[in-house]
């Protein structure tokens, strides 16, 4: 998600005891289903009999809409979901890696705002919420756990129940760099195990879910770290945000998708050149698009691709980029 200026092993197709890939992806949606977090089905298809992928967009870079004109603009343009930051100019309530007063954000105004995207025919799939979960001080984690309680009861009023996330990331800028990172730690790892299983209890109070966004340079720094914290965490409130750009420089595509695909729930598609630790919009990096979404389609068909680091100046570019590259691809827009 974050613009990284601020700062593996492939799985097999059977795991461990067995059980194919496409049976444990049965057996996850059956696990979110029993509480309420899914009703989507496995693989959707076209009328030809290939898979057929929804195209959606982040609207944190479109400040200067309200969310009524930016959900009209972007139906007008073929748009049907978003992922939604509390960023427009009528719900300035989000803020990077730490929190916000989200008081404005009554029960009737939360309605209001969801009620402008379903009027245009727009979805919202999921709330970016990024809060920093990997804080040293318990004070500041516990308040921005309570942030984020705030953000999902924003969503319950929304009809929304999937949120997003990164670890987070902290530097004292009054002390030099620790010789090791905070988020290689050795005491961070059970840290983050316990806060996620404290988010995980708060999800399923608002029959929610939490996708984890991986990034090299954070906590979550390869696939194979996401999917092992995912299996150590070890509940279906606590999923994953695949982001390649966020990859790249670690994982090939495959791996990406041989360590994620059974906790996939959604699928950012931004590019960034190798070796370089900003992001920027899709076709505009070294990610090999037609390979990407061949992958996406064969093993995550139902999972959004959600263009992001666009905004009302450049997004109709990447829009145009990701049709292209789909078709490209042979994967049919849904």
């Amino acid at each position: 998600m974050r613009n990284k200026n601020t700062l593996t092993n492939q799985t097999s197709e059977k795991n461990k005891i067995g059980i194919s890939r496409l049976q444990f992806m049965s057996m996850s949606a059956t696990a979110l289903c029993g509480l309420g977090l899914t009703s989507v089905p496995l693989r959707a298809v076209s009328a030809e009999g290939g898979a057929k992928m929804k195209i959606g967009i982040s609207t944190l870079g479109f400040s200067g809409h309200t969310n009524a004109s930016l959900a009209k603009e972007l139906a007008g343009e073929g748009i049907r979901v978003v992922q939604l930051f509390l960023n427009q100019s009528d719900s300035k309530c989000w803020k990077y890696n730490g929190r916000t007063d989200v008081s404005a954000m009554t029960p009737e105004r939360c309605r209001e705002i969801a009620a402008a995207y379903k009027d245009a025919g727009v979805a919202i799939h999921s709330i970016g919420v990024y809060t920093n979960l990997i804080h040293p001080d318990e004070a500041e984690r516990k308040a921005n756990l309570e942030y984020f309680d705030a953000m999902m009861n924003i969503g319950s009023h929304m009809g929304v129940h999937t949120f997003i996330t990164e670890s987070g990331h902290y530097h004292n800028p009054k002390e030099p760099g620790p010789a090791v990172p905070l988020h290689f730690q050795d005491a961070v790892w059970p840290q983050m195990i316990n806060t996620a299983k404290q988010l995980a209890t708060m999800a399923e109070k608002y029959q929610s879910k939490v996708l984890m966004e991986p990034f090299f340079e954070g906590f979550f720094a390869s696939a194979k770290r996401l999917r092992m914290f995912l299996e150590e965490v070890n509940s279906p409130a606590i999923r994953a945000l695949l982001d390649a750009a966020n990859l790249i420089e670690i994982n090939d595509l495959e791996e990406m998708f041989g360590q994620l695909t059974p906790w996939i729930d959604c699928i950012h598609a931004k590019d960034r050149k190798l070796h370089t630790n900003r992001g920027v919009a899709a076709g505009k990096g070294d990610i090999d698009y037609p390979k990407f979404i061949k992958l996406a389609a064969k093993n995550t068909p139902t999972v959004p691709l959600v263009l992001e680091y666009v905004g009302a100046k450049d997004y109709k570019d990447a829009v145009s980029h990701l049709r292209n590259m789909m078709k490209q691809a042979g994967v049919a827009e849904g």
